[in-house]
C-alpha cells in the first residue's frame, strides 16, 4: 500500500472519531474521501460506528458503490450518498453524512438554516432541502438506491450542505480538513440559530458577509488551528478511555501522522479542489 493511501485511511479514521468526539456522529453516520489519484474511486469505512473506525476498516470503492476488492465484511447501506455526490461534483473530495441533534430540528421543521455568525458561514450562503417524498413517496428514510443518491446530489447542486427532511444532513468539502471544519461549524451555527430564535430575533449574515466570512475562515491557517484543537480533544478523550482499560489510546498512536497529513492537505489548498478530469457517466 502506498504512503498516500495509508494517509487517506488514517485521515478517514481520525475524521470519523473526531466528529464522534464532537457530538456530530453517534452510532450512525459516516465520512468518506475520494481517491487521491483516481477520481473514479473513493474510500469509506466498513459498517462500523464512527467512534470505532480504525484505518484497517477503510475500504476502496468505485463510483457504483462497489468494493474494488470483493469482501464479506458488512458495508454501509447508504454509500450511494457518497458515490453519487462524487459522480456529480468533481470538486468534492470528502463527504460526511450525519444526524446531529442540533441539525435535526431544521430537518423536521423545514426552517431555513442560515449563516448567523462568521464561523457558521463555512456552511455556504445557501443550504437547500431534499425531501425523499418528492421523488420516491413513502420510504424507510434511508438513501440506499442509486436513483435516491442521484436525487440527493441534484438537490445539493453547487452548494456544500444539504438538509434531508426528517433524516439528517450531508456535507461536502474539497478535502477532509475542510469537510470536518464545515460539518462542525454548521452544527454550531444551527445550535446558535435555535437559541437566537428562542429570543425572538435571528439576524443572519448578508450574502456578501457570508461569502467573505466563508473565504476567510476556510483558509489553511484557521482550518489547521481548529484541526489541531479537535485532534487534542480526541487524544485526551481516548487517553482517558485507554487508561481506564490499561490500553494504548488509538488517537495518540495516530495523531502525529494525522497532524502531518492535515498540514500537507492544507498546503495543497486549491489543488485539492481541482480534481482530475474523469469520464462523464
Amino acid at each position: 500500500m502506498s504512503d498516500a493511501l495509508r494517509e487517506v485511511r488514517e485521515q478517514i479514521s481520525i475524521a470519523n472519531r473526531m466528529l464522534a468526539n464532537e457530538g456530530i456522529l453517534d452510532a450512525f453516520g459516516h465520512v468518506s474521501m475520494r481517491h487521491p489519484t483516481n477520481p473514479e474511486r473513493f474510500f469509506i469505512s466498513r459498517h462500523r460506528a464512527p467512534k470505532l473506525v480504525d484505518p484497517s476498516d477503510v475500504l476502496e470503492f468505485t463510483l457504483d458503490a462497489k468494493p474494488v476488492v470483493p469482501t464479506e465484511l458488512r458495508l454501509y447501506g447508504e454509500m450511494v450518498i457518497h458515490s453519487c455526490i462524487y459522480e456529480a461534483r468533481p470538486d468534492v473530495n470528502a463527504v460526511c453524512h450525519h444526524h446531529a441533534p442540533t441539525i435535526l430540528p431544521y430537518c423536521i421543521s423545514g426552517m431555513e438554516l442560515k449563516p448567523i455568525y462568521h464561523l457558521g458561514a463555512a456552511m455556504g450562503a445557501h443550504v437547500p432541502f431534499w425531501d425523499s417524498r418528492d421523488d420516491f413517496g413513502n420510504t424507510a428514510l434511508v438513501v440506499i438506491k442509486p436513483e435516491e443518491g442521484r436525487s440527493l446530489a441534484k438537490a445539493l447542486g453547487k452548494d456544500w450542505t444539504v438538509l434531508m427532511r426528517r433524516h439528517g444532513a450531508t456535507v461536502a468539502g474539497t478535502d477532509i480538513q475542510q469537510l470536518v471544519f464545515r460539518t462542525i461549524y454548521t452544527c454550531k451555527n444551527a445550535e446558535l440559530q435555535s437559541q437566537a430564535h428562542a429570543h425572538g430575533n435571528v439576524g443572519a449574515l448578508t450574502p456578501e458577509e457570508a461569502e467573505k466570512a466563508r473565504a476567510y475562515n476556510l483558509r489553511p491557517g484557521p482550518m489547521q488551528r481548529a484541526w489541531d484543537y479537535w485532534i487534542r480533544r480526541l487524544e485526551e478523550a481516548e487517553a482517558l478511555v485507554a487508561a481506564a482499560h490499561g490500553a494504548k489510546p488509538s488517537a495518540a498512536k495516530g495523531a502525529t501522522k494525522a497532524k502531518a497529513a492535515s498540514k500537507k492537505s492544507s498546503s495543497r489548498g486549491a489543488k485539492s479542489a481541482r480534481a482530475p478530469k474523469r469520464r462523464t457517466r
